[in-house]
């Protein structure tokens, strides 16, 4: 058997252990699920009403709620990596005869599955609570592409952070920033709406422009530029992968 062969069967394998640990952990999916949705119900039904009174606040919101769903789960991969560079599971892989990159390759993939699943269900909720999309079918396409790109992008940053914490605490940090992030952006509200400072910020953040790609791939509204937010998406992807490898080799030599 080739190489290839071998370092993708390690990677599947690390993949089926990561997703089971996924299943067994029924606060981290509460958490993953329930958050976003709350978020969803709070902006929707108790801040709407004040944004926009036609009621069709929903309909504004829903992307940025979507792309907070999906960084937020993403970025606890950091937690689960730091526990096996941790706890000693690393040693234990590295006693066997499987492809260096497969654990975090696990990680990574696991993730995304993962969190595929908990955006899928937090766009249920957004739709019978009144979420009117006009997405086509290769709209809805671009949506689960985008939606790919950046969940693979922050997990592998995920990745490279819990590889440089020193326990889970601190690698917990890191889905916390993630989680506000989309605050400063225009997930929940224009940027020309904000004060000037703060403006700027979120008009040249990284999440404003897949945003807003998300938003005009559902609605049907300007502004999207799905060439920035991939480059966004790529850059982040490639700058986890190396920084995971240089990380791996170093904490694992």
């Amino acid at each position: 058997m080739s190489a290839a062969y071998w370092a993708a069967s390690d990677s599947l394998a690390l993949i089926a252990r990561s997703v089971r640990h996924s299943i067994r952990s029924v606060d981290a999916l509460l958490t993953a699920v329930l958050l976003p949705v709350m978020l969803l119900l709070l902006f929707v039904y108790v801040f709407g009403g004040a944004l926009e009174p036609d009621g069709r606040y929903i309909d504004y919101v829903v992307p940025g709620i979507i792309l907070l769903c999906a960084g937020f789960g993403a970025a606890t991969t950091a937690v689960a990596v730091n526990a096996d560079m941790t706890t000693g599971v690393i040693d234990r892989f590295r006693s066997l005869p499987i492809a260096g990159a497969a654990p975090l390759t696990g990680h990574v993939v696991a993730s995304v599955l993962r969190n595929l699943l908990s955006t899928a269900l937090v766009l249920v909720v957004a739709l019978v609570i009144g979420f009117e999309p006009s997405a086509g079918v290769l709209d809805w396409l671009g949506v689960l592409g985008m939606l790919l790109a950046f969940m693979a992008a922050v997990s592998w940053l995920a990745a490279a952070f819990g590889l440089l914490a020193r326990s889970a605490e601190s690698a917990g940090a890191f889905s916390f920033f993630v989680l506000f992030l989309p605050y400063v952006s225009s997930a929940f509200v224009a940027p020309e709406t904000m004060p000037a400072g703060l403006q700027a910020i979120a008009e040249h953040q990284p999440v404003t422009p897949i945003i807003e790609t998300l938003r005009s791939l559902m609605l049907g509204t300007p502004g999207g530029d799905a060439l920035v937010a991939l480059a966004w998406c790529l850059g982040f992807a490639v700058v986890g992968c190396a920084a995971s490898a240089l990380l791996f080799r170093r904490r694992t030599a």
